[in-house]
């Protein structure tokens, strides 16, 4: 193997080390669908197994759906570290379907808001270039964030999915997301009640994507 073989050969290797772990559910064989997000989505502060992801899994499971779900998601992960992971986890895995729930840290952490629309972007034309269907999963901010962050924050999953043509859930903590009781005692990640909710709010998003593919 010529020196330059090499040298691609450790780079892919590096980056399937800093996509970090990767959890897939049922069956190993047909399609993946992969999801790419942060605590939320990694199930921080829940017992194993009963995160919203983990319901994705097993309602695909009750209704025979040949699709198997990989959990790619990382507690305090942002825009910037799913947009340097992608890449590396759709060699791996080969999904046919994407959901990228990624953006509240960023906005958690005041980041630049065109720096947030620019790293979703990217995740989804590389998401489509690799043959996977993105779905992206709008989160918002509380208000003591400045009206016009937080208007901003808001804006870019919409302004994002407008612009690429893909599928969004608005909101995956609609119809929750002012109730204290459904928040783990930090106010910010869901807990047990609210992993079902989540599931319901992105289950239209995504069943046309299934029945599609």
């Amino acid at each position: 193997m010529s020196a330059r073989r090499l040298f691609l050969a450790a780079l892919a290797l590096a980056a399937l080390a800093l996509a970090g772990p990767a959890r897939a559910q049922g069956d190993t064989r047909g399609p993946v669908l992969l999801v790419v997000g942060d605590s939320i989505s990694a199930g921080y502060g829940l017992a194993p197994g009963t995160g919203w992801v983990d319901l994705l899994a097993a309602r695909l499971a009750s209704e025979h759906s040949r699709y198997r779900v990989v959990n790619a998601s990382i507690t305090g992960d942002t825009t910037a570290g799913g947009r340097a992971r992608l890449a590396a986890l759709l060699a791996q895995h080969r999904p046919a379907i994407v959901v990228i729930e990624l953006g509240g840290n960023d906005g958690l952490r005041g980041g630049p808001l065109g720096a947030m629309r620019d790293n979703l972007e990217a995740m989804i034309a590389t998401a489509r270039k690799a043959g996977a269907k993105p779905v992206l999963v709008g989160m918002r901010l509380p208000p003591n964030y400045g009206p016009a962050y937080v208007r901003g924050f808001d804006g870019t999953y919409a302004d994002v999915a407008a612009s690429t043509r893909t599928p969004l859930v608005p909101f995956l903590f609609a119809g929750f997301g002012e109730k204290d009781e459904m928040f783990q005692p930090d106010r910010i990640h869901p807990g047990p009640a609210a992993q079902a909710p989540m599931l319901d709010n992105v289950w239209p998003v995504l069943k046309p994507l299934l029945a599609g593919s």
